[in-house]
């Protein structure tokens, strides 16, 4: 408790307001204090030296204490307020009429102030005190010839040796007590309701920490709840951000092992088959070398290097799938004619078309743009879509290879007439070795591959590859590109 963030911020505040209300009580009291004096200075501001003609008389020859003594009692009655002081030129003490039986400590006046209050300076202006050297007290003073000695001083300090160990009790006055018994109770009040505000703020903190000692156990769905904007809140908000972006990372982290996993047994199942199949071909020519006869020869190692070309193909695709993904291929962009790479791309899938019985064509728009964008992959792109929709249409099906103008795009469509792919599956169709069908042949329906490569091609380009399909109508595959900027698409 000791080393928490409340108890530390209290202990500062307590320090800081404890020290205020000292502060205050000390200069409270000297302000007091002094206004006391600048009164006191002001109303008795003439006493000097309307005591000199009373004074003078006695003064002519010698210093008549005895009748000074009496004229300050006839003066003052009982209550002795002043202490009277006679001074040379030079402020030595010449005769004193202080409170009986005190000692005197200091024997000369410093006469700066003296001057400083007989030429009319700002009050309070304070003295030197005889009886306690050090002190200084609020005065009054005149010239006053003593002995035919002109330019002496009648020194008279306000607030006797008596009146100052009064004045030392005020402390116990029933209306400083007040102020400093209401001070006091200002101080608590306020350090009271300090210490709950922080309380209430460092509870916020307390309930964050909770949330992040949880996190960091494994209760990833906990969230810190945020019912401010200050910068508790901010703080709140910033860890909820932090923690849904951890979460979200891990999940793609599991995903993205679970696709490894995948994709490791995927690997290993399509490269276990054809090196199993040239494995076992070469080996029975291997042993059968002399029994075979030319025909059955030549079979067996058009079969192996079958199987060659098919390991060589899922090679090269799994390579050029990971330097896509790793972005390693950055397009190049490029204007050109999106109509011609259609024609040549259905072209080149004409004899595999036919061989398959299917009707493979290409529709085009009156007017042919051009579009930009990297010629290269997009053929690559195109090509995978083609040889998709190929091997999943049936004999005597069709395949539609559809351009159409969209204001400043380009829509490409590839449509078949196969199957269709199921609603649970088409999330998830662009995954790598992903295959609707689990149980068809490989050697028809490709690695599973091309869709993976057209989509993050098109990713390249800042492209959406979508897809529509309803089972027992057929697929549709569709992308867009951006007409060539200098284009007019309205013309």
């Amino acid at each position: 408790m000791l080393n928490s963030f409340y108890a530390k911020l209290s202990a500062l505040f307590l320090v800081l307001i404890v020290g205020l209300g000292v502060l205050l009580a000390t200069f409270g009291v000297r302000a007091a204090r002094q206004y006391a004096d600048e009164v006191e200075q002001k109303l008795n501001r003439t006493l000097a030296e309307e005591m000199v003609p009373r004074f003078e008389p006695h003064l002519k020859d010698s210093i008549d204490t005895g009748a000074i003594e009496a004229t300050i009692q006839d003066m003052t009655g009982i209550n002795r307020r002043i202490e009277i002081y006679l001074l040379e030129r030079d402020g030595a003490l010449k005769a004193s009429f202080a409170v009986p039986d005190t000692q005197i400590e200091q024997r000369r006046v410093d006469l700066a102030p003296v001057q400083r209050f007989m030429e009319g300076g700002d009050l309070p202006i304070r003295g030197d005190d005889p009886m306690t050297a050090g002190t200084k007290k609020p005065f009054s003073a005149a010239h006053i010839e003593i002995m035919g000695r002109k330019g002496c001083y009648l020194y008279v300090l306000l607030g006797s040796e008596q009146y100052a160990s009064v004045a030392g009790m005020v402390g116990e006055s029933y209306i400083l007590q007040t102020a400093l018994w209401g001070l006091g109770l200002i101080v608590l009040v306020t350090a009271g309701v300090g210490l709950l505000l922080f309380r209430r703020l460092t509870q916020r903190l307390r309930g964050m920490q909770d949330v992040v000692a949880n996190f960091e156990q494994g209760a990833f769905d906990r969230r810190v709840e945020v019912t401010s904007h200050d910068e508790i809140g901010r703080l709140g908000e910033c860890f909820n951000r932090m923690a849904d972006n951890l979460e979200a990372t891990m999940e793609e982290l599991r995903q993205a092992d679970r696709m490894r996993r995948e994709l490791v047994a995927n690997v290993s199942h399509d490269l276990r088959s054809p090196i199993a199949s040239i494995q076992g071909y070469l080996e029975t020519v291997s042993m059968k070398d002399g029994d075979l006869d030319p025909e059955e020869r030549q079979r067996y190692v058009t079969t192996a290097l079958k199987n060659t070309k098919r390991l060589n193909a899922l090679v090269s695709e799994l390579f050029e799938l990971s330097k896509l993904e790793t972005k390693q291929i950055e397009p190049t962009i490029e204007s050109f004619p999106i109509a011609e790479l259609v024609q040549d791309v259905v072209m080149q899938y004409d004899p595999q078309a036919e061989e398959q019985a299917v009707d493979l064509r290409a529709t085009l728009p009156d007017r042919h743009v051009r579009v930009e964008a990297d010629i290269g992959l997009i053929e690559r792109a195109l090509s995978n879509l083609i040889d998709n929709a190929i091997h999943y249409t049936p004999e005597d099906g069709t395949v539609r290879v559809r351009l159409d103008n969209e204001r400043d795009e380009v829509r490409v469509d590839v449509e078949d007439t196969g199957p269709g792919i199921p609603e649970d599956d088409l999330p998830h169709i662009f995954e790598r070795f992903y295959r609707v069908d689990k149980s068809r042949d490989r050697d028809k329906g490709g690695a599973g591959l091309g869709l993976a490569i057209a989509k993050t091609i098109l990713e390249l380009h800042g492209r959406t590859l979508e897809v529509e399909s309803t089972v027992g109508e057929g697929t549709t595959f569709r992308f867009r590109l951006p007409v060539e900027a200098t284009a007019d698409p309205d013309a």
